[in-house]
């Protein structure tokens, strides 16, 4: 077993108190993604998870095995770090062997354990070049290749990709990602960055303040967020966001925009909000979930609006239209053709099965 299990970790540095009581469990095998914007913490839980940050309460076991007081060349652990940390004047067979012949393994498992690395990493080319002769990809390849001969019980990734450039980077994703289903180790990856944590995670952590606001499998958090917070978080575009009220159009319930627009919510969605009545709420809607309407049969649950293209950006397959919903800027994803320039006037359908309502007081999901 290679899990690890976290209890109470607390981290500051001076009057900054970076982590704060973070309990975590991650399974053996799983790949967990911490997630969450510069700041929140995920980089120094991750750095004190390798020993390279002592942690100031609170206990990390790796396997069962209470790591607190030992080094981190004791916890069984490989790191790949966000700037590489190669020896410039090695070739890419000695970066990648150094570990292995620091631990004194001889010399012919060294030499399959580095060729094995680099046939999975294809880079089996590049092994008598220097670091100064590689790409940011070939160098991102042998940081990976470093850490993978290690055999460690706990891969542990800082922000690996973000000095890459966006092609690379989704080449790169695919890469670990396939890394990780072949060696089936744990593993746990930084980054600020949600689509990477939305498409390579088992386990999305989004931390928040130095604590964990919400945990779960991405599609989780993404369809049943718990907070504005996580809602708005994940997602690109991100969730539009519109002031309203607990209202009831004919006897209908809805919620009332303040420009007058009453959305009328379906009875599922309705249940539980009648004491609620001219209270406050935020509206959360998605890109994706507002469409052109069809003109057919109105879909039990769909709102129609008509609204004015203030923008449009296309993108080839999808455009992006925003247009203007109870006072504010609101994002709909289209088809292609949906809509053609600014200013058109067009019927939109607003999904509100897939809407959600948050307490503006507390920021919390309602439903």
């Amino acid at each position: 077993m290679a899990d690890l299990r976290i209890t109470g970790l607390h981290k500051s540095f001076g009057n900054v108190h970076a982590v704060r009581g973070v309990d975590l469990h991650v399974a053996d095998r799983e790949f967990t993604v911490l997630v969450g914007q510069s700041g929140c913490g995920k980089s120094t839980l991750l750095r004190t998870i390798a020993g390279l940050e002592d942690a100031d309460e609170g206990s990390i076991a790796i396997g069962g095995r209470l790591v607190n007081d030992e080094p981190p060349h004791r916890r069984d652990i490989a790191m790949v770090f966000q700037n590489y940390a190669l020896y410039p004047y090695m070739t890419v067979f000695e970066n990648i062997a150094f570990g292995l012949r620091a631990r004194k393994t001889p010399g012919p498992e060294v030499d399959a354990k580095v060729r094995q690395a680099a046939r999975m990493l294809a880079i089996e080319h590049l092994l008598e070049r220097h670091p100064r002769q590689l790409s940011g990809g070939q160098l991102q390849r042998v940081a990976i290749g470093r850490a993978m001969v290690r055999d460690a019980r706990l891969y542990l990734f800082d922000e690996p990709l973000s000095n890459l450039d966006a092609q690379l980077r989704d080449e790169m994703r695919g890469e670990i990602k396939r890394l990780h289903q072949e060696l089936g180790k744990t593993m746990i990856y930084v980054t600020h960055d949600q689509i990477e944590a939305m498409t390579m995670a088992d386990r999305i952590v989004l931390m928040r303040d130095g604590r964990i606001e919400q945990q779960g499998a991405p599609l989780e958090l993404y369809e049943r967020p718990a907070t504005r917070y996580v809602a708005g978080f994940l997602g690109s575009p991100p969730m539009n966001f519109v002031d309203a009220a607990v209202a009831a159009d004919d006897g209908v319930p809805g919620v009332l925009l303040a420009d007058g627009t009453v959305l009328p919510l379906p009875p599922a969605r309705a249940e539980g909000l009648g004491a609620r009545r001219d209270q406050p709420v935020v509206l959360g809607v998605r890109p994706e979930h507002i469409s052109r309407a069809t003109g057919g049969a109105a879909r039990p649950g769909v709102a129609t609006h008509r609204a004015r293209i203030d923008l449009v950006l296309p993108t080839g397959a999808r455009t992006y239209a925003t247009f203007a919903l109870g006072g504010a800027s609101v994002v709909a994803e289209l088809r292609a053709h949906d809509v053609s320039q600014r200013g058109e006037q067009v019927e939109l359908a607003i999904d509100m099965n897939r809407a959600v309502l948050i307490d503006p007081s507390t920021e919390q999901v309602l439903y």
